[in-house]
């Protein structure tokens, strides 16, 4: 299953993508996108926001009943948004129905409408998030489409996003659905990390079966992964860095510390106009 997955669907189109040529970054990179908010903020607390916001567009998307795929989506256009520009450009409040909006479009599954995500958005703030801001969502339908060209311009008309999920289910045919199941929660939670920025996703699936075979004492897994011809090296590596955010994840006293990182974060700016602050583009974009 790994190599006809590689065969067919990898070199045929992964490899050739705007997500491979302009979206796997270095660590250095990242890290080098949050320059401007890690004047005010720490690295972890960077780390943080991104959690919260990632738990956000989760909440958002499983109350308008969206699939997976269009929420990881969406996540993904947050954070490659947030690696270009500071918290300050756009309130990631903001951002994260926007992300929704534009990856329920890309993702074939039907634009949501405008006002039902404001509704959903104001819903959650005040219900499940009210520990985060004393506020209500006071974006109207127009800030959203502002808010949607400025994300189509920053990320070039890149759209299209290669996931985890469809490797996961093509190698756990030999693993059993046990394993995937556990695996597919990992790839969920990785995320609220870097590695979808950093790592292309047959490595990320192949390191949540790594971490979801340990836990389950799996008896193939060790042969599996033998026969594979990726390098283990670079799978440990990933799984590494899915544990450090299962670390932080575990200590992060979300309820407790959001308000006061929230305090330190860059304030995002809007125009006399009430419009959003950046240009934006006049030409069409076209799925990439």
């Amino acid at each position: 299953e790994y190599k006809s997955y590689l065969r067919y669907i990898m070199a045929g189109n992964f490899w050739k993508s705007s997500h491979y040529g302009q979206w796997i970054l270095t660590k250095e990179k990242v890290l080098e996108g949050h320059e401007l908010d890690i004047k005010s903020l720490s690295v972890e607390d960077v780390k943080k926001i991104h959690i919260f916001f990632a738990n956000f567009i989760q909440a958002l998307g499983e109350t308008n009943k969206l699939r997976q795929q269009v929420i990881a989506t969406a996540t993904v256009y947050f954070k490659r948004f947030y690696i270009l520009n500071s918290f300050k450009s756009i309130d990631p409040f903001l951002m994260v129905p926007t992300c929704i909006f534009l990856a329920s479009k890309v993702e074939e599954c039907g634009a949501i409408p405008i006002p039902r995500l404001i509704s959903v958005c104001s819903s959650l703030i005040k219900s499940k998030f009210s520990y985060a801001t004393s506020g209500d969502f006071l974006y109207r339908p127009q800030h959203l489409l502002d808010c949607e060209f400025y994300l189509l311009e920053m990320m070039d008309c890149s759209l299209i996003v290669y996931l985890p999920y469809r490797p996961l289910t093509l190698y756990c045919e030999s693993l059993g659905p046990e394993v995937l199941n556990t695996a597919w929660h990992i790839v969920n939670d990785s995320l609220r990390s870097d590695v979808l920025l950093t790592y292309p996703p047959h490595l990320i699936a192949l390191s949540a079966l790594h971490i979801a075979s340990v836990l389950h004492n799996n008896d193939n897994a060790t042969s599996w992964f033998s026969d594979i011809t990726v390098s283990m090296e670079k799978i440990t590596e990933v799984s590494q860095q899915i544990m450090e955010l299962y670390d932080l994840w575990r200590r992060f006293d979300e309820k407790k510390e959001i308000p006061s990182i929230f305090m330190r974060m860059p304030r995002p700016r809007m125009s006399h106009s009430g419009s959003l602050a950046g240009s934006r583009s006049s030409t069409p974009c076209q799925m990439r």
